[in-house]
């Protein structure tokens, strides 16, 4: 990975992207992910510095990006997985939503639904909700229900 300063102001100039980023003990930027708007959809990346893989730092932006994709309302996200790239194929897998790859050449195209990934990260949602007032200072305000976690 090649210094995200030299290239970070192209990617954070682009109005109603989403951007993490991770920084090192030195306060040096060590892993980055984004999701670029795309016609109601969005295109992910993750970048991550070869020192700092399999530490989980890539697992952890996938899981904010997906939450901002939801959050966005993005009808689905794509991104692009490089031949021989078996991380990203495993931590892809290992995020239990359903994913539609698409080969051409050396370059994997892996779409998921915002909706799967609203199904894995925020399950409680797919179930029925009701509202019950909270006594919170002077009055009640609403919030919704949710089960207990089992």
């Amino acid at each position: 990975m090649g210094d995200p300063g030299s290239y970070l102001g192209a990617l954070l100039s682009r109005r109603g992207s989403v951007h993490l980023a991770v920084r090192g003990p030195s306060g040096r930027l060590v892993a980055v992910g984004h999701l670029m708007p795309d016609n109601g959809n969005a295109e992910a990346a993750l970048l991550v510095e070869d020192a700092w893989q399999n530490k989980g730092l890539g697992t952890r932006l996938l899981d904010g990006l997906g939450r901002s994709a939801v959050e966005q309302g993005w009808g689905e996200v794509y991104g692009l997985i490089l031949a021989g790239d078996e991380r990203m194929t495993a931590m892809l897998r290992r995020t239990g939503v359903p994913i539609r790859h698409v080969r051409e050449g050396g370059v994997t195209t892996a779409r998921a639904q915002t909706s799967d990934i609203a199904g894995v990260l925020f399950p409680q949602r797919g179930r029925l909700c009701r509202r019950r007032p909270v006594r919170a200072g002077r009055g009640a305000v609403e919030r919704p229900w949710r089960p207990r976690a089992e």
